[in-house]
């Protein structure tokens, strides 16, 4: 970690309402069955967090188990991603599966490929709203995690702007991704802060660089990103609930990666 970060972190003012969660996406190799997935959950619980995201586990295990796994290590569910054509096509199932859950956050995880292109990008509201109010009836919220993707420009728009006009606050919300959002050229600050009010739930994840000048996810504040920063930032924006801790690839075990950014995010006061 860098001594620069070490010395903004003393100065970060913590709110305790931004709780700090495990992106299961990270242990999808070792989520693919009941027995698996238990023993995630619970070498994920023994690490201290207190929230997870169901994202990439076996399809064939069901809510009602994936809930008594939680609740065995007392983790609470915060956020999925989901199929969006599960979302298009079963809405009410997928509504219900989130009842059984406890969970009110419901996410796409990728726009489908189809959408990512001027002669469909408009088709992506048109076919999303109806399911978007129909959760929101339902007293959940339907989110959209990006990538760097939507900070190119379609039509002379960002796609993520695009996004953010297309739906309302109450129809859509944003997982917003730190390391995408850097890795399309943004400035994290600066879209945490367009987007206030839409983030309750948030990815942390850190670029860094190898000496081959490989660009690598890594844990938090092992990497390069200004992280004091953003964290200040998240807690000015408001209505931020939960810090999901993601990274997709690891160059050393995702549980050890996962305990790195535990322990350098607690060690500022998140827990």
């Amino acid at each position: 970690m860098l001594d620069i970060w070490k010395d903004g972190a003393k100065e970060a003012h913590t709110m305790d309402h931004m709780v700090l969660g495990a992106q299961l996406y990270n242990l999808r190799q070792f989520t693919q069955s009941e027995r698996d997935l238990e023993l995630s959950l619970q070498k994920v619980a023994q690490i201290g967090y207190r929230t997870v995201q169901i994202s990439g586990i076996g399809g064939g295990i069901p809510a009602e188990r994936v809930r008594a796994l939680c609740d065995r290590y007392a983790l609470q569910i915060t956020l999925t991603h989901t199929s969006p054509d599960r979302i298009l096509n079963e809405t009410e199932a997928v509504i219900r599966e989130h009842d059984v859950m406890g969970c009110d956050y419901i996410g796409i995880g990728i726009m489908p490929d189809r959408y990512r292109c001027d002669a469909w990008l408009d088709r992506f509201p048109t076919d999303f709203l109806p399911a978007a109010r129909r959760i929101a009836a339902a007293g959940k919220l339907l989110m959209y995690h990006n990538h760097e993707f939507e900070f190119s420009k379609i039509n002379g728009r960002r796609v993520i702007e695009y996004l953010a006009e297309s739906f309302a606050p109450d129809e859509m919300g944003f997982t917003l991704d730190t390391y995408w959002v850097q890795a399309g050229g943004g400035d994290v600050c600066a879209w945490i802060s367009a987007l206030a009010g839409r983030i309750p739930c948030v990815h942390l994840k850190d670029m860094d660089v190898l000496p081959d000048r490989t660009v690598v996810m890594a844990p938090i504040m092992e990497g390069n990103m200004n992280f004091p920063a953003i964290l200040k930032a998240l807690e000015a924006a408001g209505g931020v609930k939960y810090l999901l801790i993601e990274q997709d690839f690891c160059l050393e075990s995702p549980f050890v990666c996962l305990e790195k950014s535990y322990r350098n995010l607690a060690a500022l006061g998140y827990k």
